[in-house]
């Protein structure tokens, strides 16, 4: 992902993107992400930094308003000029008292949202539009998009290093841009007649902790070991892996007595070609999702194995964790794998290589060019890793997609998106901020969601300094075969966790999507329909409108004699079941939930009444599926959303 990150940026550079217009020698640059086309927040002081010579007074103006800095040491410099209502457009400028301007023109002032996610919030206007979903012609000069380029680091950044720009909404700037931030900001402005500033800031399969602080972690739990290790790998790369490949060992431990890295025990067998597995003509590999070991060993000389060295595995699809001769030298989730060696760990003689791959979906395996395949010496020279031919064994038993993975991962790590992505933003204004992730952490410990989303609001407002930003989240869509069965939800336990951070957030709205999801896709096309409900939550959340933000929301439960009743607030009018005259979708469970049970309720005004009948009734679950099916609405026509409750 870091070389797709990378080559958008040469795209960028290639076509001119930078946008703002330098009348100066290069030490005098207004930062990102000030540019031509970009919108400032109104009603609130307005931040704006960039880079000069060190010591450098730097004058800042927009419209007739200007105010002055003074760049440090490091050639930073920062101002701050008063609040403006929404209009435009002004013209951005930068004055360095030695000569010499930076200026980016076209900006307007008005609301700023700052969208963010994983693929559902990533993916593009052109992809969301299906006959269900009509054409909406998406020019419009009061909105203007950025997205920023995809970045991690274990450090936090203070600035963007890949370059971004602002565009006016068109059909064609529109197409390659995150959809549901666009229908949000479109259905948005019928009621709000200001300029609308989205920067989109998402990465397809990023989990919800690559994107919180390693501070606020720490407080949520259960990552130090992650975060220690985090911690050593910027300064101490080679110590870091040693120490990560520990916590990995653990974990296997934990599952087996055997030892591959250390000892070849047990059947392995000769790799036929180094290809996706899936390609080997092996049965029990044709559409294997799990791991792998591979193995095999390289002969070098006494001179060779003092050299320095680095060892090259080319690419790895998805996941590895690498030793060479029993320690622990490396592992990623993305991008091509080099690997530096710590001196000494090289021997005259033979040296065993030995990788555990973990593929989760799509091909899985070693493969590429064989030269990609080598331990690189000191002095240049490269001693092949094929030439002796690489064994695998398939490890065998369920879990296998659930291994450990290395803090410093981009999608699944932990801090090094929002150390490269949201940091950067401080002091920029929003209006709000807009949310949709949770996928990805569906099967990674979905009961902590809650504790996650909750830290995640809290910590972003405070790396964006603001402390009452509002968020909007949207609560997962239904995906997948419907179940027969009561059972338990990785993607039901995401849902209520989103429910319950919204819940106990007075700055906080949710866009229920139960009812617009896709069986069979997990990127649903009904966009234009959850901007909408998204637009309809910010309304009441950001603006103050009174009306109900996302439909009848569940209160309480209570048992009332031999019933139970749910009690629901933000009610249009009464509750409506669809398609029947009973609520579907309903559970009463022991209070462990190991014992959960279909009934049905019935509708009383703004309430529901389950007969109890024999079983446990501790809890009460409402579309608690991957894929419910629920029939529950109110005169909103919006969904009654999944929960939880506990029967008092």
């Amino acid at each position: 992902m870091r070389i797709a990150a990378a080559l958008s940026a040469l795209v960028l550079i290639a076509e001119g993107a930078p946008a703002i217009a330098q009348t100066a020698p290069p030490a005098l640059s207004l930062g990102q992400p000030f540019g031509d086309h970009g919108v400032l927040q109104r009603d609130k002081p307005i931040s704006v930094w960039g880079q000069a010579a060190p010591g450098e007074r730097v004058t800042v103006s927009l419209g007739e308003r200007s105010v002055q800095a003074r760049a440090d040491r490091q050639g930073q410099w920062r101002a701050s000029l008063p609040a403006l209502p929404a209009g435009g457009p002004y013209v951005l400028t930068a004055s360095a008292a030695s000569g010499g301007s930076a200026s980016a023109a076209d900006v307007m002032v008005g609301d700023v949202f700052l969208c963010s996610g994983q693929s559902n919030m990533e993916q593009p206007l052109r992809y969301a539009v299906h006959a269900w979903n009509p054409v909406v012609t998406p020019d419009d000069a009061g909105i203007r998009l950025m997205t920023v380029t995809k970045d991690s680091d274990a450090v936090s950044q203070p600035l963007w290093r890949h370059p971004t720009a602002w565009s006016v909404a068109t059909v064609e700037s529109a197409a390659e841009f995150s959809a549901t931030c666009f229908y949000f900001a479109q259905d948005l402005r019928r009621t709000e007649r200001v300029p609308m500033g989205l920067v989109h800031d998402s990465w397809g399969g990023s989990a919800i902790q690559a994107w919180i602080s390693e501070p606020t972690l720490r407080r949520i739990g259960g990552f130090d070991d992650k975060l220690d290790v985090l911690a050593r790998y910027p300064t101490d790369p080679i110590g870091a892996q040693a120490q990560w490949g520990e916590v990995w060992q653990r974990w296997w431990a934990a599952r087996s007595s055997e030892q591959p890295w250390l000892t070849e025990t047990g059947p392995w067998t000769l790799v036929p070609k180094m290809t996706p597995w899936e390609q080997w003509g092996v049965p029990a590999l044709a559409a294997f999702d799990g791991m792998v070991w591979y193995r095999t060993d390289v002969t070098l000389t006494a001179e060779q194995a003092a050299q320095g060295a680095s060892l090259s595995l080319g690419t790895v699809d998805q996941v590895d964790q690498t030793w060479v001769n029993g320690r622990a030298v490396g592992a990623m989730g993305d991008g091509q794998r080099l690997y530096a060696l710590p001196a000494g760990l090289l021997k005259a003689g033979a040296n065993s290589i030995v990788v555990n791959v973990m593929d989760s979906w799509g091909e899985g395996g070693i493969y590429g060019a064989p030269e990609s395949r080598a331990v690189i010496l000191a002095d240049g020279s490269r001693v092949p890793l094929d030439a002796g031919g690489w064994r695998y064994q398939k490890v065998e038993g369920a879990g296998q997609t659930d291994g450990p993975r290395a803090p410093w991962e981009s999608l699944a790590g932990t801090t090094s998106i929002g150390n490269a992505m949201i940091t950067p933003l401080h002091d920029y204004g929003f209006r709000a901020a807009l949310w949709y992730q949770g996928e990805s952490n569906t099967g990674d410990q979905p009961p902590r969601y809650e504790a996650l989303m909750a830290g995640l609001m809290a910590d972003w407002r405070q790396r964006l300094n603001q402390p009452d930003l509002p968020f909007l989240i949207v609560q997962l869509a239904n995906f997948g075969p419907p179940s027969s069965e009561a059972r338990g939800s990785g993607w039901a336990e995401v849902r209520e966790g989103q429910r319950l951070a919204v819940q106990n957030d007075p700055h906080a709205g949710l866009a229920v999507a139960i009812d617009i999801g896709d069986r069979y896709d997990i990127h649903p096309g009904q966009k234009g329909e959850l901007g909408k409900r998204l637009a309809r939550a910010g309304r009441h959340v950001i603006y103050g409108q009174d009306i109900a933000p996302s439909g009848a929301w569940a209160d309480s439960a209570s048992r009332d004699g031999v019933e139970v009743v749910v009690r629901f607030s933000d009610v249009t009018g009464d509750l409506i079941t669809l398609s029947s005259d009973r609520v579907t979708g309903l559970e009463l469970c022991d209070a462990g939930q190991t014992t959960c049970r279909f009934v049905s309720g019935e509708v009383s005004g703004q309430s529901i009444r389950i007969p109890v009948g024999d079983g446990p009734a501790a809890l009460v679950r409402f579309c608690w599926a991957d894929n419910p099916i629920c029939n529950l609405t109110d005169g909103s026509q919006l969904p009654a959303g999944p929960f939880r409750l506990t029967v008092h």
